[in-house]
């Protein structure tokens, strides 16, 4: 690794970075000509298949293009098919090392990063990966027919100039360490994915097409409804190479699909497939077991991560009249008796969210440090006052704190807010009765709905379980057309712009964008380009932290729950691992990437 400080040697001006990999501050872990990651078995064998079971709500795919608007695609398409310029490594944060790419170096003013591709790079079709179809990858992504987080993510870009056949250069609109990474990330694809009779089709038309990539796998069997095979593919251009070594060791990755939870663990027991992780804590609890677990043949177990907690959250669309006013957020947070939830629903296996940064050096706590008012002060009339006090916490019912205790301060609130019970109902000075809908694609959500609902009927509010069918979940949710729902917003040690499109006022307009609350706050914008803007983590921290304690402090999401292990069942006959899980790994990632075949 090459770190080099801005200055001038013989009248030229050398680049701020330049070498085999980027890092957001500097710290590379693995060297240059590193052999391989050290979480991945480099003797690895080639061969068998992993079966896993699909992770999205629908019961189908209708679309083979990952990037588009409507239709959904199947599940790992994306990680499976599609390299970019950098990869991330599993056992560090912040940086990337070169894939497609062999060297990266960044301008000394911070404005441009410039990209040399590997001569062996090769898509599927044997076709040499080229400066145009990096350029042709990211016109297209932030196009008119992409999903709108792309244009969020890569607002702060100007543009891609292609310097050569293998040389691309990002410009910047301002200097931003993470958006090397932001752009060394965005999957490449060909320029001819989409051609059709000669010529390249609208890519809101590119639906079925068969993905040009230059991943590991390609596209194999498909029984639509049933299930669908990616083939290893053997001619794959970075076997070799060491960010790959030990890697896609398993000739075909099957993703079956099953209709509902219950045939899906029932399918597991039954040895249909290798792999399955748990997000039910009563499955967990009380349904993992049967004869294949004590034989031996599936293990039950859990895998300790150091993963942000991410901020799941029931979301509050504040495009509604009835959500504007703060107070009321707030109330309804405070009828939610989680505690209550954890013991009799969840068997004692989850920790409450605690802001947008839990488990991180971003996470917000106590009262704010200096460097933090700094940043606020600016904004005191526009964010509300209780931001400048002690870090907002969600509200507890065991101790010294009740549920009672809560609901009174809550009907406190809502009197404030203007809000009274009369004639059996809460209403406002126009007489207008509180009720709202919660949105969801899965009817099991009724169950963990029910105690908050029966809290909030004491204060004179009606909730309204809504189940609908996931493609009509997913339209509402693009316009949306919804009160309150339910998203598992995933963490981040590095907060970066696309904090702009969850909260950012410019996304609150844009249909299909992040911004489901609606927040439109010029604090919490100037915020964000603090936070995107930093030159080190001593300028990033404060940045962040202000920006937990707004939205915290604003109520626009009622923290859920978060689970500090990855739970999974996996296949002991079948499939081999490594000894030990990468900190910052997903289980289905370190799964599909870095385990083998017994068979």
């Amino acid at each position: 690794m090459r770190s080099l400080l801005f200055l001038l040697v013989w009248g030229v001006s050398l680049p701020l970075w330049a070498a085999h990999g980027y890092a957001l501050w500097g710290d590379l872990k693995y060297p240059a000509n590193f052999p391989h990651f050290d979480y991945v078995n480099p003797s690895a064998p080639k061969g068998g298949e992993l079966r896993l079971v699909s992770n999205l709500r629908v019961s189908t795919f209708d679309k083979y293009n990952p990037f588009t608007i409507k239709g959904a695609a199947p599940a790992y398409l994306s990680s499976l098919m599609f390299d970019s310029l950098l990869t991330g490594a599993l056992d560090e944060t912040g940086s990337g090392y070169g894939l497609l790419a062999d060297d990266i170096e960044v301008a000394a003013d911070g404005l441009s990063a410039t990209f040399r591709l590997r001569p062996n790079a090769r898509f599927h079709n044997g076709a040499a990966v080229l400066a145009l179809d990096v350029k042709h990858s990211y016109d297209t992504l932030i196009g008119p027919h992409t999903t709108p987080g792309f244009k969020s993510l890569l607002e702060d870009v100007a543009g891609l100039d292609v310097l050569g056949e293998r040389q691309v250069r990002y410009r910047f609109k301002k200097p931003n360490r993470e958006l090397v990474l932001t752009v060394g990330n965005l999957p490449v694809f060909s320029h001819q994915w989409g051609m059709e009779n000669g010529k390249l089709k609208s890519f809101d038309q590119v639906v079925m097409d068969i993905p040009i990539g230059s991943g590991p796998y390609k596209i194999g069997p498909v029984r639509f409804g049933k299930d669908i095979t990616y083939v290893r593919d053997t001619n794959y251009w970075a076997k070799d190479l060491n960010v790959k070594r030990g890697t896609s060791n398993f000739d075909r990755v099957t993703v079956k699909i099953y209709k509902d939870n219950t045939a899906r663990l029932e399918a597991l027991k039954a040895g249909e497939f290798d792999l399955m992780r748990f997000f039910s804590a009563g499955d967990w609890a009380r349904r993992v077991n049967g004869k294949r677990f004590d034989s031996g043949e599936l293990v039950k177990t859990e895998f300790k991560h150091r993963l942000p907690s991410g901020f799941q959250s029931y979301v509050l669309n504040t495009r509604r009249d009835l959500f504007k006013d703060v107070r009321v957020r707030q109330a309804l947070g405070l009828a939610l008796d989680y505690e209550w939830m954890n013991r009799q629903m969840f068997y004692n296996s989850y920790q409450r969210v605690q802001g947008l940064f839990g488990n991180t050096d971003c996470q917000a706590s106590g009262l704010p440090s200096q460097e933090e008012l700094t940043l606020l002060e600016p904004w005191r009339k526009e964010v509300p006052a209780a931001t400048f006090g002690t870090m907002a916490v969600p509200p507890r019912t065991d101790g010294a704190s009740s549920l009672r205790g809560n609901l009174r301060q809550a009907q406190a609130l809502l009197k404030q807010a203007g809000w009274e019970v009369r004639d059996g109902a809460l209403r406002n000075a126009q007489g207008r009765a509180f009720e709202f809908e919660y949105l969801d694609s899965n009817d099991g959500g009724a169950r963990v709905l029910a105690p908050w609902m029966r809290s909030l009927e004491k204060l004179g509010i009606k909730l309204n379980f809504r189940p609908v069918d996931f493609a009509l979940y997913q339209q509402r949710l693009h316009k949306f057309e919804f009160d309150i729902t339910t998203m598992a917003y995933g963490g981040t040690h590095n907060p970066g712009q696309e904090y702009a499109d969850m909260f950012g006022s410019k996304a609150a307009d844009i249909e299909d964008s992040g911004n489901l609350t609606g927040v439109k706050n010029v604090a919490v914008d100037a915020l964000i380009m603090k936070m995107t803007s930093a030159k080190s983590k001593a300028e990033l921290l404060p940045a962040c932290r202000a920006l937990d304690r707004v939205i915290s402090h604003s109520h626009l999401l009622i923290p859920q729950w978060t689970a500090v292990n990855h739970r999974m069942v996996y296949n002991d006959w079948r499939v081999a691992k490594p000894p030990n899980m990468p900190p910052y790994a997903s289980g289905e990632t370190w799964a599909i990437d870095t385990w083998w075949s017994k068979k």
